[in-house]
């Protein structure tokens, strides 16, 4: 542990898997976190089961894997730690069968603190309730296990009903490998907030809309598709890159002087004071709970407004730009090859 931070952050040297000896450990769901977690805690010599619908089309692939399968209830009466590792909007339903299964001093495990931020799950009190968030998705958690390597995680504890939440989530935490690289300690209500905004202002709505506006400039003026699309798409990744691998400094030394100046003069003009209150009212929204209630009515309603934009998005133009001139270069049947990968580990709507 660090004090070098504004949190305290865990290491393999303050965890010990053996904590969870002579326990079982149900992972609920073998999507793109929970085959990752399954696997990964069961080469870590934890006994771990899957729990998966009879129906579900994640069985044969957890079962290759090596892995005991059973329904969500009969994992959860026989594990003492139950990671809930379904999708956001299955969990409510999930929960409701297997609540009566959690005894006392058992441990509710989650990768996300939604449902238990926005109250659709309101566990019992006499149960440990806590979150490993590893900050990758699923198949890299998995790759970077195998490699020797670790992805960093977040902990919270939202109940401590054992007086020993911390002390389990953390050996949860080496199991998967996330303590590895470093763990995190914060609150459901922070990485939840956290998580979202993020997502919404910027990771993916607002790159993906500063992407196709950048693009869609550039085509209206006059410029061809093929260099609209590589320098407002193509070279975002090597940005990313830089910035990922040593900050915004790395980014700024490795482009060149043209480059750096003409972003540093021109880049508050494009994200202003206006892009500013327009992330501060996303936040809002999803601090008072306003974005949580449209999810959840939207899942309600059959998905009606998600389908509609999911769509339009698939049909813009950069898009099939983008699709026909990956096909022409030499790292597209490497890029196929991931995208396979990724895809046999992506989550259906109810596993």
């Amino acid at each position: 542990m660090t004090d070098e931070f504004t949190t305290d952050i865990y290491y393999d040297d303050d965890a010990d898997v053996s904590t969870l000896d002579d326990e079982t450990v149900a992972v609920l769901g073998y999507g793109s976190q929970g085959h990752a977690h399954a696997l990964n805690l069961h080469e870590s010599g934890i006994d771990v089961v899957v729990g998966l619908r009879e129906d579900s089309s994640s069985r044969s692939a957890a079962e290759a894997d090596g892995l005991e399968v059973v329904t969500p209830v009969e994992a959860a009466s026989r594990a003492s730690v139950v990671s809930m590792l379904v999708p956001d909007t299955v969990q409510p339903h999930v929960y409701e069968q297997i609540q009566d299964e959690l005894e006392s001093g058992d441990t509710l495990q989650f990768a996300h603190g939604f449902n238990i931020h926005y109250n659709q799950i309101q566990p019992d009190e006499d149960i440990d309730v806590t979150m490993i968030a590893p900050k990758s998705p699923g198949h890299l958690v998995r790759r970077n296990y195998e490699n020797g390597e670790g992805t960093p995680g977040l902990l919270a504890v939202y109940q401590d009903a054992t007086g020993n939440a911390t002390e389990r989530a953390l050996a949860y935490a080496k199991g998967i490998g996330c303590a590895r690289a470093g763990v995190v300690e914060t609150t459901f209500r922070e990485e939840t907030e956290t998580d979202l905004f993020g997502e919404q202002a910027v990771l993916c709505g607002g790159i993906a809309e500063l992407i196709k506006v950048g693009y869609e400039t550039l085509v209206d003026a006059g410029y061809s598709e093929e260099m609209a699309y590589f320098e407002c798409m193509n070279e975002m990744k090597l940005i990313v890159d830089l910035m990922y691998e040593g900050g915004l400094g790395a980014m700024w030394d490795s482009v060149s002087d043209t480059a750096e100046y003409g972003g540093l003069t021109r880049g508050d003009a494009v994200i202003d004071d206006h892009a500013r209150e327009n992330m501060e009212e996303v936040l809002e929204q999803v601090q008072n709970g306003e974005f949580a209630t449209e999810w959840i009515a939207e899942n309600q309603a059959n998905r009606p407004v998600y389908t509609q934009l999911n769509q339009a998005e698939k049909d813009h133009e950069i898009e099939e730009v983008g699709e026909r001139l990956r096909d022409l270069f030499a790292w597209a049947d490497e890029d196929t090859e991931t995208d396979d990968e990724d895809e046999s580990v992506r989550v259906q709507a109810d596993d």
